[in-house]
């Protein structure tokens, strides 16, 4: 496992995580040591915590607690990457919420926490103007908000069966901005369209459909961070085929319409300022 640090200073950390462990490497437990949210931008994994397993895949989240116990598995792809964001105590304490919360293990793909990935992900980078910890707060915030008394879904599933699950994921990601329907994506599956359905939801803990509506959002999000293309452009690159249901979509999944994201991205403070007020 390689971290590069990106952000030291203050209450907010940084970390960029790339992992090389091979599929024959045995797994072995490791430890949370703050408050951490690590969002996966590449690859797949599984995340076995306080006895629940999880299979994580691009734009999945992963959930860190003081003193929590983890294991991660590899046995689908070999180079998986996370942006990890680390928070003092003090700022949990501030951001007020119940601290089970902290403790949810992993979370599936979710829209409102994918496009501010992609966002902190295109500030890691330097591709965004934005602040990496006012990015990271807005994360934590939107995450607080978005779970809820919502738990990450475990899955039972046997081996074969979240392998099939994973790999349809990574297909419909490299392939969102096209038309994918159902039965398209049970077929590259090699499954029936019911079957498929119910193992990729039973897995993942969202729906084919979901998941590529999410991808084709968090591709949306960078494209917005650090592309002059017009949102009209992007919205149709990323598979959208009306504006106003992108406008509409994103809107929803961001709490902030696409040119606002823009912005955000791009350094305006006031846009930045205004969601953490709303937030905290």
């Amino acid at each position: 496992m390689g971290a590069t640090p990106l952000l030291r200073s203050g209450p907010v950390r940084v970390d960029d995580y790339r992992c090389d462990v091979a599929r024959a490497e045995a797994p072995y437990v490791e430890l949370h040591h703050g408050y951490s949210l690590s969002y996966v931008r590449k690859g797949s994994f599984g995340y076995r915590s306080r006895g629940q397993s999880f299979e994580l895949v691009t734009g999945s989240l992963v959930v860190g607690s003081p003193g929590e116990e983890y294991v991660c598995t590899h046995d689908h792809v070999v180079g998986d990457e996370c942006l990890s964001i680390h928070f003092s105590p003090e700022v949990v304490e501030t951001l007020g919420a119940r601290p089970d919360l902290w403790r949810a293990g992993a979370l599936p793909p979710l829209s409102e926490l994918m496009v501010l990935g992609e966002l902190a992900q295109a500030a890691a980078e330097g591709q965004s103007d934005a602040g990496l910890d006012e990015l990271g707060l807005w994360l934590a915030a939107r995450f607080l908000a978005t779970v809820g008394g919502r738990a990450g879904r475990a899955t039972g599933a046997a081996e074969r069966d979240r392998r099939r699950a994973v790999d349809a994921a990574q297909w419909i990601d490299a392939n969102s901005s096209e038309e994918i329907d159902l039965e398209g994506a049970a077929r590259s599956a090699g499954l029936s369209a019911f079957h498929f359905l119910r193992l990729f939801a039973r897995v993942l803990g969202v729906t084919p459909h979901q998941y590529l509506v999410r991808s084709r959002l968090r591709h949306a999000a960078r494209l917005l961070a650090d592309d002059a293309r017009s949102i009209t452009d992007i919205a149709f690159a990323v598979g959208f085929g009306d504006l106003s249901n992108f406008v509409r979509t994103f809107h929803r999944a961001a709490g902030i319409s696409p040119r606002g994201f823009r912005r955000a991205a791009k350094g305006d403070r006031k846009i930045l300022q205004d969601r953490l007020a709303a937030s905290l």
